[in-house]
């Protein structure tokens, strides 16, 4: 057994998940015109990958400790080659929506397997390498912005797009097949246990915030582009600008968890969010790259600190207790955008009916919206406070087994 080498295979099973959400993003235009597709029948193919991520959380999140993290990852693999086989494959509206639920689903196979596996391989140092191993969501994303914007310029077809991400779900492949993985040996394999623990008041409560951590991040950047296309900054590089950040970020964290606890992280996170949010529905022009920079800041520990949070304070809760968190995150953002669709229509509305006009219009519609979005990490503020005025009371996990 080499966790270095299963540490890295799951890095890359996760740059094959954040490259699905890029570059699917980047090829929208293309198959609207090449299937005639309203924007109504693209909103409903997105959604197939947000679907398919929590449902896989949830089901191989219960049935992690009768498979294990290698079945949980050959699943992933397997989802992957077939939900991008089938998708430069497809013929129309029904082919792309089941190979997007294909790819969403093998999405969160990775994280259903790779959460518990990381935690049970580092039992020491939980939070930090959950922190390193999700540097590559946001690394992914850039990766897969990066790629598909190359190959749209060099005129390259949708379909070579999506086949390029054969090349690192071959890899990871690869490498889950030919790597011995560990028993489970410290994270509580007792399903029935698992099950109890989560009806425990504090593992509840960090589903509460997960819904709002996970919307604050995920929801934001769904939107980014439309809401500030009309700020005098260029969507793009704001995008890019806050995923490279999150990555650095992330890799350095051991030393924020060391110093701050993992709830000092989180709670110092809402604050900065919160001032980013804030700051983004102000801002126009070269401000906005600023107002980005402390957003990303804010986002980037949210996912990891959860996730470690869990493991490391809810042990109880095992395998389970991660998989449901992470997809109690991403259920909640599919819950959201359309709502967060709706306060742009509502604040485009207003801005019409107010006098203005043209880009005015659309620039007063984006800033309202994120004025609304800001209430989540406002929330997130009080809830993180209470828990780090609290954090004394809080005793890790001891495994007896």
């Amino acid at each position: 057994m080499k966790p270095s080498r299963l540490f890295a295979a799951s890095c890359v099973a996760l740059i094959v998940t954040a490259m699905t959400f890029a570059i699917r993003a980047g090829i929208l235009t293309e198959l609207s015109k090449n299937f005639a597709l309203t924007d109504t029948q693209l909103g409903w193919v997105n959604s197939m990958a947000f679907l398919g991520f929590p449902v896989a959380m949830m089901v191989l999140g219960l049935l992690y400790n009768y498979l294990g993290p290698k079945i949980l990852l050959i699943i992933a693999f397997i989802g992957h080659v077939v939900g991008l086989a089938l998708t430069i494959t497809a013929g129309g509206f029904w082919g792309l929506i089941i190979s997007t639920f294909c790819i969403g689903f093998a999405n969160g196979s990775v994280e259903a397997a790779c959460n518990p596996l990381i935690a049970g391989m580092y039992p020491q140092n939980q939070t930090t390498m959950l922190n390193r191993f999700h540097v590559w969501f946001p690394g992914g994303i850039v990766i897969g912005s990066l790629v598909s914007q190359f190959m749209t310029s060099a005129h390259l077809s949708w379909q070579s797009q999506i086949a390029v991400m054969l090349v690192p779900t071959a890899i990871y492949g690869f490498l889950v097949f030919t790597t011995a993985f560990p028993p489970s040996a410290n994270i509580e394999t007792s399903t029935g246990k698992n099950i109890r623990h989560l009806f425990m008041p504090l593992y509840l409560f960090m589903i509460f915030c997960m819904t709002l951590t996970a919307t604050t991040e995920l929801g934001t950047q769904q939107w980014v582009g439309r809401i500030l296309q009309e700020s005098g900054a260029s969507p793009m590089i704001i995008l890019a600008l806050g995923t490279g950040l999150m990555a650095v970020g992330r890799q350095f964290a051991g030393v924020l968890v060391h110093k701050l606890h993992t709830v000092g992280v989180l709670f110092v996170s809402a604050i900065l969010a919160a001032a980013g949010l804030f700051l983004l529905s102000k801002a126009t022009g070269g401000m906005v790259y600023l107002a980005t920079i402390i957003f990303a800041l804010g986002v980037c520990y949210f996912w990891p600190c959860m996730i470690g949070f869990t493991a490391e304070y809810l042990p109880g809760t095992g395998a389970l207790g991660m998989s449901l968190m992470g997809g109690a995150g991403m259920f909640a953002v599919s819950i959201w955008n359309p709502i967060i669709g709706h306060w742009i229509d509502q604040h485009r509305a207003a801005a019409a009916q107010a006098g203005l006009s043209g880009s005015a219009v659309e620039l007063s519609a984006g800033q309202a919206t994120l004025t609304n979005m800001s209430m989540f990490p406002l929330i997130l503020i009080v809830a993180f406070g209470i828990l780090f005025a609290v954090r004394g009371r809080l005793q890790k996990g001891v495994h007896t087994h």
